[in-house]
């Protein structure tokens, strides 16, 4: 896919210096000519699986209603008001992945999936907010969308659905094909269909503090080294058995107080969460590889990309790929940032890999990482 306007007539270094993060932008014909890339027939298929992650929205009547997938079967396509949502349609579909990796003048380590959303005239999520940044690319037909800045977030109880309990919207678009809404974190909006209606959300990844500690500290845990054995020479009587002694706590508090982590050990952990696969990612390897020798051959004629469904990332002399990491030289180091930067390889940049890579990268092959062409 060659690149896109997307932002209209502003770089992306303004989008970031203005709007991301701050204020909503709209962003008339920022694909000319876009057409959807999938029929609602491949989406259906899609989440009829139980690797695609799906859900389908109903608001008859006025009654909200979430089912999730694998879907079996989806309401008549003249029916009103209902919506399909079918998440990360960029690691099944190549033209998909194309259009998610137009966005990457944001962080790999940010971007996050392509959400399709294919709904019938009336049909939407209702009024909601969303604690990440996302792009609303208009596929087919017409949404339109409603947004407001407000403070108050409280939800409807009691609903299958995240829906604001005090909608107020502050301006009203209406999107065409090629048409593009950026909206930043916690941006109240409510996008309904007009007639059929197909919008792709570009989310990106925000894991909250929490998440990330505690993660952390069950990655620290393999490297905490703390030796010795509780021990009390020093003790003295009491008359009270059941208190604990405050010297006790003094002595684990100093021997805890010795666990320290360091800068790298953030790096190599953030660079394995973040590169780690979700829970219904699968890789497939080649049915019948060829020999190390012939893969060697067939990437110097073809080159070789990541799969659809790798994230690779590096930070100094780590290289992070699918939740492992790895320290690298300085040699070395040149052709993965290459690859993972380009998420590709031609025959002239593999023929300065190393043996060491050369070898990795044969190792990835075989596990559907990596693949040739």
């Amino acid at each position: 896919m060659n690149k896109l306007p997307l932002l209209g007539d502003i770089t992306p270094a303004q989008f970031l210096r203005d709007y991301w993060h701050k204020k909503p932008l709209l962003i008339r014909n920022a694909v000319p000519g876009f057409k959807p890339l999938l029929s609602l027939d491949a989406l259906a298929k899609l989440a009829a699986t139980n690797h695609a992650e799906s859900r389908l929205v109903t608001g008859f009547g006025g009654a909200w209603a979430m089912q999730h997938g694998p879907l079996e079967s989806l309401p008549a396509r003249e029916q009103r008001e209902w919506t399909l949502l079918v998440q990360g349609v960029n690691l099944f579909d190549a033209k998909a992945d194309a259009l998610l990796r137009q966005f990457r003048f944001i962080p790999d380590a940010r971007l996050d999936d392509l959400m399709v959303s294919f709904a019938t005239d009336g049909g939407g999520v209702g009024p909601h907010f969303d604690s990440y940044d996302v792009f609303l690319l208009q596929a087919q037909g017409q949404r339109r969308w409603r947004i407001g800045a407000q403070k108050d977030l409280s939800l409807v109880d009691g609903l299958p659905l995240k829906i604001l309990a005090d909608f107020q919207p502050e301006e009203e678009f209406v999107l065409n094909p090629g048409d593009m809404l950026y909206l930043p974190p916690h941006y109240a909006h409510d996008g309904v269909a007009i007639g059929d209606c197909q919008t792709y959300s570009i989310g990106f990844r925000s894991p909250s503090y929490q998440e990330l500690g505690e993660a952390f500290l069950q990655f620290m845990a393999d490297s905490i080294d703390l030796p010795g054995r509780y021990a009390d020479p020093d003790l003295k009587a009491g008359d009270k058995p059941a208190e604990i002694p405050r010297q006790m706590l003094t002595s684990l508090a100093e021997e805890l107080n010795k666990v320290r982590f360091t800068e790298e050990d953030i790096t190599i952990f953030f660079g394995e969460y973040m590169s780690e696969p979700k829970h219904n990612v699968f890789f497939t390897g080649p049915a019948k590889p060829l020999t190390v020798g012939k893969f060697g051959e067939a990437v110097m004629k073809k080159g070789l990309s990541l799969s659809r469904k790798t994230q690779m990332l590096y930070r100094g002399k780590h290289v992070f790929i699918n939740g492992e990491s790895f320290g690298v030289g300085k040699a070395d180091k040149a052709t993965l940032e290459l690859l993972a930067n380009q998420r590709r390889l031609d025959g002239e940049q593999f023929a300065a890999a190393s043996d060491d890579v050369l070898e990795a990268l044969y190792t990835w092959y075989q596990d559907g990482w990596v693949e040739l062409g």
